[in-house]
């Protein structure tokens, strides 16, 4: 499966992990994003995020189903 880059503006400081997959169309719903943490389908930097609402800042690297997301600043 081919990486997919997706580039996310932060407009605040961070936003949460669950949030953050919603908002890149990863997942349909906040629920959804929540169940994909909690099904260990996510990783934050290279390494596996359990924790639904993490606060993703900007730098940081967020992969989950092929699809890489990459926060930078707004």
């Amino acid at each position: 499966m081919n990486q997919e880059s997706i580039t996310f503006a932060l407009t605040g400081e961070y936003v949460e992990l669950c949030n953050l997959l919603k908002l890149v169309g990863i997942a349909d719903s906040g629920g959804q994003g929540k169940a994909m943490v909690a099904q260990g389908e996510v990783t934050v930097d290279g390494l596996p995020e359990s924790r639904k609402t993490a606060k993703i800042r900007a730098g940081q690297r967020v992969t989950c189903h092929g699809q890489t997301i990459e926060v930078v600043s707004g």
